[in-house]
């Protein structure tokens, strides 16, 4: 991979990342309903998520899923299933943040992280579509997809941890029964949104 190449998928990933979507939503409503840390356990379960996907793209997975409607349907029908689901339990959470001692553990944030990282099958077929534009054929695979791969999952990882440090510094000011209501159903209704559209999600040709 030239220089230039990897300063223009450098340029392609730093907007994808500022893209807001389902992680950085997350990120933003457990900020606001948990804390920072809370929010950047969850961070950490949606790079994890991140990774495992590029994985399976390298491995073939995303092409499995251009080329075989059933199984995107599955998955996609899986993924919209959880990002309904968990927009309903935001969207109905009470108008006070849960304190410290009644508050799940970290791993469970992380897990939810992982899940809806994991959530859209798109993202398979993305990155196997993504990641060899930036390849060369004629140099060794393995350097330049880790290389592509830890650039993605740093960038998008400082892109979280922003946004779960910021909002959480805030969360305070935001705390108020009326606002945490305002923010849980807003975020609910826009899981539920996104697990909607990606009902409509089609593979690529």
């Amino acid at each position: 991979m030239t220089l230039s190449s990897y300063f223009l998928y450098l340029a392609a990933v730093a907007l994808l990342v500022v893209t807001p979507g389902p992680t950085m939503l997350m990120c933003v409503t457990n900020a606001i309903n948990q804390g920072p840390a809370k929010a950047l356990a969850s961070a950490g379960g949606a790079l994890a998520a991140s990774l495992g996907v590029m994985l399976l793209s390298a491995l073939g997975l995303g092409a499995l899923l251009s080329a075989s409607e059933t199984a995107f349907t599955a998955l996609k029908l899986a993924g919209a299933a959880y990002l309904v689901w968990l927009g309903i339990r935001t969207f109905r959470k009470a108008g006070e943040p849960l304190v410290a001692a009644q508050a799940p553990a970290a791993r469970s944030f992380f897990l939810q992280g992982l899940l809806v990282g994991a959530s859209n099958p798109k993202a398979l077929i993305f990155f196997a579509a993504f990641f060899p534009q930036f390849i060369q054929p004629q140099a060794p695979l393995a350097p330049q997809f880790a290389l592509l791969a830890l650039t993605f999952v740093a960038c998008d990882g400082l892109m979280l941890a922003a946004c779960a440090i910021g909002v959480g510094r805030l969360a305070p000011w935001l705390r108020r029964a009326d606002i945490v209501r305002a923010v849980n159903r807003t975020c609910g209704g826009l899981f539920a949104l996104l697990g909607g559209l990606l009902l409509f999600a089609r593979r690529q040709a």
